[in-house]
């Protein structure tokens, strides 16, 4: 059976093309692995061309006798343009949608193993004013909102925040027991479905120093019955850890995943630790969902600067687990 992943080609206005090409120019990396584009044709070949990058491109509308030696084949998906760096919001916005909603299909009839999606601007609102991010959008389309979990992974410390992409000022209505016990079993179980063993999981505190752990703190009122009720169900959770240390002492403690109430509580210090060297994965989805754990990059654009490396990560991941 020919393994392929489907690799959405994300925003058009971004790194997206540099690091494919670049990506495949490495494909002897990827052992028995296939990909595909799901993007638009001539917005690739174009993008390729400015920046000087040369690939063996081929347009297919089905999967039946591809080469996926010789080619980098690409399922076309619609989009209006007609400056390949400059491209209207709604044509933009029709067009990663469209783009998901194809991906989504192939998944659907099992003709790809798993998707990478390519990062995307969601400061457009690409999604909807009530989701908030790709994690969402998707478990929103597989119908499992809010039983899927976000997580920054690194084969030496992964991150997972409880809430993601919110301001800050909303965090502490957004945090419960259930939420956490939720988001804490979503990743226990997508570590011994896919990777095969039962991790050791750090969840960090909201306050500083634990708010030393006073009566009517988040702590003591949500975080701790949280963990209490996990030890009960035999998950091996640590917590709560104070926020500020969290980070110093993982490896002694062997922790596999530290988990925070918020998305930069966990980012931040994890990105100045190992800077991009990890992927995004979306956890308790039906197929496996990765993604380079970066942005769409528009200060390099057409600078030919963009590092493939967490792209091909993403590619490479799809062997070490089981799909």
């Amino acid at each position: 059976m020919i393994k392929i992943i489907g690799i959405i080609g994300g925003d058009p206005e971004s790194i997206n093309s540099e690091i494919i090409a670049k990506a495949w120019r490495k494909k002897n990396s990827f052992r028995n692995l296939n990909i595909l584009i799901i993007g638009n044709f001539d917005l690739l070949k174009k993008q390729f061309k400015k920046i000087g990058l040369k690939v063996r491109l081929n347009k297919i509308k089905n999967l039946d006798n591809c080469n996926f030696k010789k080619n980098l084949n690409i399922i076309n998906v619609p989009l209006k343009f007609k400056n390949p760096y400059k491209i209207k919001s709604q044509n933009k916005r029709k067009y990663i949608l469209e783009s998901f909603k194809i991906a989504l299909d192939l998944i659907e009839k099992k003709k790809v193993l798993g998707l990478i999606n390519c990062p995307v601007n969601k400061k457009d609102l690409l999604f909807g004013k009530k989701v908030s991010g790709v994690t969402e959008f998707l478990a929103k389309k597989k119908g499992v909102l809010g039983r899927e979990a976000m997580l920054i992974y690194n084969k030496s410390l992964s991150v997972s925040p409880i809430t993601t992409h919110i301001k800050l000022n909303e965090v502490v209505k957004n945090i419960s027991k259930k939420k956490i016990i939720d988001k804490t079993l979503v990743i226990n179980n997508f570590y011994k479905k896919r990777l095969k063993f039962r991790p050791k999981i750090g969840i960090l505190g909201l306050n500083p120093h634990n708010d030393e752990l006073r009566i009517k703190s988040e702590e003591k009122k949500i975080i701790i019955p949280a963990i209490k009720y996990l030890k009960s169900r035999g998950i091996k959770v640590i917590g709560p850890i104070s926020p500020d240390t969290s980070f110093l002492d993982y490896k002694k403690r062997g922790f596999n995943v530290l988990m925070g109430m918020y998305h930069d509580q966990v980012l931040t210090p994890f990105k100045a630790i190992f800077k991009f060297n990890a992927i995004n994965i979306t956890a308790g989805l039906p197929f496996l969902r990765v993604s380079p754990d970066h942005g769409v990059g528009k200060d390099i654009i057409r600078k030919n600067k963009a590092s493939p490396e967490s792209l091909i990560d993403s590619i490479n991941f799809f062997n070490k687990i089981n799909v």
